[in-house]
């Protein structure tokens, strides 16, 4: 594969597991350029008519460089069940020198491996389903993402004691530590946040701050 072939803001998927599989066809349908790697034959001619693909070994540096993987910036290593392969798949794009490479890791051990190879993004989908769907179970979260060091932002519907209100008259960060950044409204689109946004009680809001607190908040009558 020529350089010349590859787009910017292209990316190499490696391994068309049920992760890999969603980061290509989400690629793919974002109008972005990519390049799957898959070794099995069954798998790979089910999506070699849906974007770019090549059938091989990603362990092996040698497979690789023919397929082309030098030439991106981006990958994703979908490879997750079995340790040893993620790792030499990684370690065979730092090598190649990829600049940003995201992998899957199935444990904090997997993970922190990735990490010290060169991994510079490492992703736990099971863990961060698993945590997103408990904090919606638990209270009136509509959505929740955590971001780092304890920080996350919440889709969810306003305590009652804030409807009717202004962000300006609820005092909310004063009071409970959080921040309100925006609101949708019943049929209107979603609007950012000022001090005088009112807040309805079928308004849907976006709140951000600290992950204790956003549970304390969320749970609030």
């Amino acid at each position: 594969m020529a350089k010349s072939s590859v787009s910017d803001g292209a990316v190499l998927v490696v391994g068309l597991g049920r992760f890999g599989t969603a980061i290509a066809t989400t690629l793919d349908d974002l109008g972005r350029d990519v390049l799957a790697i898959e070794r099995d034959e069954a798998i790979a001619q089910k999506w070699s008519s849906r974007f770019r693909l090549v059938e091989a070994d990603a362990t092996s540096l040698e497979a690789l460089e023919q397929a082309g993987a030098r030439d991106f910036s981006v990958a994703v290593v979908g490879v997750g069940t079995s340790l040893e392969s993620s790792a030499l798949v990684t370690a065979n794009l730092v090598d190649l020198g990829i600049r940003q490479i995201w992998a899957k890791a199935i444990s904090r051990v997997h993970g922190r491996i990735l990490k010290r190879i060169g991994a510079n993004h490492v992703v736990y989908p099971e863990y961060d389903a698993g945590a997103r769907v408990a904090h919606m179970v638990s209270g009136k979260m509509l959505d929740y993402i955590e971001m780092e060091d304890g920080f996350s932002v919440v889709k969810m519907r306003p305590p009652k004691e804030i409807q009717g209100f202004t962000i300006a008259q609820t005092q909310v960060s004063e009071r409970f530590g959080v921040r309100i950044i925006g609101v949708k409204s019943p049929g209107q689109p979603f609007e950012y946040t000022n001090e005088e946004t009112q807040i309805g009680p079928e308004d849907i809001i976006i709140v951000s701050g600290d992950s204790e607190l956003l549970e304390e908040f969320a749970n609030r009558k």
